[in-house]
């Protein structure tokens, strides 16, 4: 039977793929006229430091949501202890803080000025502590902001095995110890490298956190090399050179999925008994769940309002409207684009089910793996050329000068909004719609109901709860978003977000309190997506 669909789904996934391969075009074409001056500044001054400094710190953060979050997993999805309830979906919270309000917390807190060095100083005599302003620093704050994600979907993994299984091999005469190494961590993990996958995306992504901490990446080189240096090729070549580090990342991934094969129980192990702790072990278990907690989300969301009560009176004024307006505006209007081109790929891919589709589908949502900072460049490249060749055109015919036309206005961060969180929104879109069965279809067709029509009436209908789950996640990470704000907004066009990193490198914790809080408060909205739809029967 022919797939329904004609060149109209071809046309709007191969457009939506070009999205994203644009401005990886862009940047990579830096490399083929390299400025031999400009490398070798960067290969003396600039590139050895980047190097060294994103492989310790993509090996840290990897290390430690690994073991963090796939440790936490195992422990709620599988055992018994006091309080595994409440812990099950409360260290999903810290998911609703961007890691760069973490880092400028801890800064906060534990820098020689802050809080609890003065306190153990004046109180204990101990003059100081390691340094909080390190690698080893903006590793474990990394860790505690995006363990959740390896967390998430590790959990999701253990629940999905048959406990039948591990009971048959104690059954067999090994231990609980060797059952959990040699069954349920090789069974789960393609979740856990899924997890690891994003965890990493996001460290090599983030520009807020190393910037905080003054721990120099490539995205914070490619801030400098474009608003400091006034070199975009500069900037284009650094940003080529972090394409090269995510799609080897991407190609592992891939290459992990592919190289075998698993399976999971029929009967799945969520209703199943879970391993009681008790004693020692028990009490082991809720002290390291809390203990998490605790760090990741109950410390910093208690010093931020504790910082917001103390300046809210002095520093809440007219400009936070335009902020808060600011942000609103955009995730708001980010977030609409963003879900309306997923259901436009996700009905694309519907009604043309082909593998090549598929793979144009890949393609498109390929760009939530590209930093901000680099699709930021790769947009402002050929939006800058375009305002050039209508400058000098309308020049030319009229005499007149004008300015920019499309640099200038919210265009190129919506660009980037769209291709960076194209696969947020994709994602449950996706999901939803093969719930929808092809009978479902047939039968509105029978009925008459084809097309557009199709779409309107039976579909969006059922699609209710994916695009208000789509809806949220994006607007969640529009609001948090920084580089490309940052680097692309219009002329007096602040964001609660760029508010934040405004008055951390101005060492204004307590200001920039304010803004973080809002900004977490609406953090939690995906967060109360993911506990709704987690496992009832935890």
């Amino acid at each position: 039977m022919r797939a329904p669909g004609g060149f109209g789904p071809w046309t709007a996934a191969i457009g939506l793929a070009l999205l994203s391969l644009i401005p990886v075009a862009v940047v990579a074409s830096a490399m083929l006229h390299p400025d031999q001056t400009l490398w070798d500044h960067l290969w003396r001054h600039v590139l050895p430091e980047l190097l060294v400094n994103t492989f310790w710190l993509a090996l840290g953060v990897g290390l430690g949501v690994t073991l963090l979050g796939t440790g936490l997993a195992w422990l709620t999805a599988a055992c018994e202890f006091p309080g595994r309830k409440f812990f099950s979906w409360a260290l999903l919270l810290p998911l609703a803080l961007p890691a760069y309000v973490t880092a400028f917390v801890w800064i906060g807190l534990l820098d020689f000025t802050g809080a609890l060095p003065t306190w153990l100083r004046e109180n204990w005599g101990i003059a100081q502590l390691p340094p909080i302003r390190s690698r080893g620093g903006v590793i474990l704050v990394m860790v505690l902001a995006l363990y959740p994600y390896v967390y998430l979907t590790a959990r999701a993994a253990f629940q999905g095995q048959g406990r039948r299984l591990l009971e048959a091999a104690q059954s067999l005469g090994v231990s609980r110890r060797r059952a959990f190494f040699r069954i349920a961590l090789p069974m789960a993990r393609p979740g856990i490298v899924a997890g690891l996958s994003l965890a990493l995306m996001e460290t090599l992504a983030d520009f807020g956190t190393v910037s905080v901490f003054n721990y120099n990446t490539f995205t914070t080189a490619i801030y400098q090399a474009w608003f400091s240096m006034f070199s975009l090729p500069a900037a284009s070549q650094l940003a080529t050179l972090l394409i090269c580090f995510v799609l080897a990342l991407v190609m592992l991934e891939q290459l992990s999925r592919n190289s075998r094969n698993y399976a999971t129980s029929a009967r799945g192990g969520g209703g199943a008994r879970r391993i009681v702790l008790g004693g020692a072990n028990a009490l082991m278990a809720t002290t390291a769940a809390g203990l998490v907690f605790l760090l990741a989300f109950v410390i910093p969301m208690a010093q931020l309002l504790s910082w917001t009560y103390a300046i809210v009176a002095t520093d809440l004024d007219i400009r936070y409207l335009d902020f808060a307006w600011h942000s609103l505006l955009l995730a708001a209007f980010g977030a609409t684009l963003v879900v309306a081109l997923a259901l436009t790929l996700a009905y694309a891919q519907r009604q043309r089910p082909t593998p090549a589709m598929q793979f144009t589908a890949r393609l498109a949502t390929i760009g939530y793996a590209l930093p901000g900072a680099v699709l930021a460049v790769g947009f402002y490249i050929p939006v800058a050329g375009l305002d050039n060749l209508l400058i000098n055109a309308w020049h030319d015919s009229t005499g007149q000068e004008i300015g920019q036309i499309f640099g200038g206005t919210l265009a190129v961060m919506l660009l980037a909004y769209c291709t960076r969180f194209l696969a947020v929104g994709f994602g449950p879109v996706e999901t939803g719609l093969a719930r929808i069965t092809r009978s479902m279809d047939e039968a509105a067709q029978v009925l008459g109901t084809t097309g557009l029509k199709r779409l309107f009436r039976v579909h969006l209908p059922m699609l209710r709860a994916p695009l208000l789950a789509a809806t949220a996640l994006a607007f969640v990470d529009i609001m948090k978003e920084l580089p490309i704000t940052l680097m692309t907004r219009p002329f007096g066009w602040d964001t609660l977000a760029t508010r934040v990193f405004e008055m951390t490198s101005e060492g204004e914790w307590e200001r920039a309190a304010l803004p973080a809080v809002a900004i977490c408060l609406v953090g939690l909205l995906p967060i109360f997506f993911l506990v709704k739809h987690s496992d009832a029967r935890t």
